[in-house]
């Protein structure tokens, strides 16, 4: 008769395999040391089966278990990313958050849908740090940090530490919100360009942004190297974007030079505004300036890339290359 070996596991739902295996008809002693070695070898197969189906049913493979820790193992790939330094930045913040949730940590192997639901929740609760206003997490940084987590995860299937991704869809999950974003008008950048702020650096790379659109991250990496002049005294501005990896060469208009810091004896390789503190700072100290303006609006440095004012200016100097 043929052998089965049968196991149960969640919600008691037997799990049935047939092997190859055959108890004979026992007419001697040869016949019952042949049936004893059988069923040795189908109950070893059994519990091999057993233990297959328990890293199936966890998410995680047997021949990379390991005792890695999930931040742990999203700090190698934030080492990785030397190349994608938003990314790296993000996974950091996540870890951070991670280590908040669960301060002991959790094994890798161990992420499951009940600490996923937990960690949702936690952003959902939990407050900003370094802010003066206490305040929680918006859901669009809630909606940014679970896709980064997602992603980690993904990487760990396709490395083979896990072998499901226990990231799931549930409706508990923050949704992202798509919302308009502040511009100034002309008329409201005129006031700022009037209104004198004590932060004179950043007051210059802020209306500097306004009038070429680069992004915060470009601006604290802009060297003097970078702007050159042609034989009629026209700038150009040459430049590999930190975001997006991606090459440009934009015209600068007048306004644009006006708001440059004064070069001095700076070289070539000094950058164009050394000291200018990081993005989230800039943002807290720029609102002083803006309600200084008498602009009720919520500007961020990133608003400058989004006022009407670089448009009219790259469109002016297109205008001009194709006349």
């Amino acid at each position: 008769m043929p052998i089965h070996i049968s196991g149960y596991l969640y919600e008691w739902k037997a799990a049935i395999r047939i092997l190859k295996l055959y108890i004979i008809p026992e007419h001697n002693q040869a016949d019952k040391k042949r049936n004893v070695e059988t069923l040795n070898l189908a109950n070893a197969i059994k519990a091999q089966k057993i233990l297959e189906i328990y890293n199936q049913t966890y998410g995680f493979n047997h021949n990379r278990l390991s005792n890695m820790k999930l931040t742990g193992y999203m700090k190698l790939i934030a080492e990785q990313s030397v190349n994608n330094r938003v990314r790296k930045s993000a996974i950091h913040a996540v870890v951070c958050h991670l280590e908040r949730y669960t301060p002991n940590g959790i094994l890798l192997r161990k992420v499951d849908k009940t600490y996923l639901l937990g960690f949702i929740d936690y952003l959902k609760k939990t407050k900003q740090e370094h802010c003066k206003k206490e305040k929680t997490l918006h859901v669009n940084t809630q909606f940014y940090y679970l896709k980064t987590l997602r992603y980690c995860l993904n990487r760990a299937v396709s490395e083979d530490y896990i072998t499901v991704n226990p990231m799931i869809k549930n409706e508990d999950k923050p949704k992202r919100n798509r919302t308009e974003r502040d511009y100034l008008t002309i008329k409201e950048l005129t006031r700022l360009v009037h209104t004198p702020f004590y932060n004179t650096l950043l007051r210059k790379a802020f209306l500097f942004s306004c009038f070429c659109g680069l992004r915060h991250c470009d601006i604290i990496a802009l060297r003097w190297e970078d702007i050159r002049y042609d034989e009629n005294g026209n700038a150009l501005l040459s430049i590999i974007q930190k975001k997006t990896k991606e090459a440009i060469s934009l015209p600068l208009c007048s306004e644009a030079i006006k708001h440059l810091p004064d070069r001095g004896n700076a070289p070539e390789t000094e950058k164009v505004f050394a000291g200018l503190v990081s993005l989230g700072r800039s943002n807290v100290i720029l609102h002083k300036w803006v309600e200084q303006a008498g602009i009720s609006k919520h500007v961020t440095f990133h608003t400058s890339r989004h006022s009407t004012f670089p448009f009219f200016v790259k469109f002016n100097a297109l205008q001009s290359i194709l006349a």
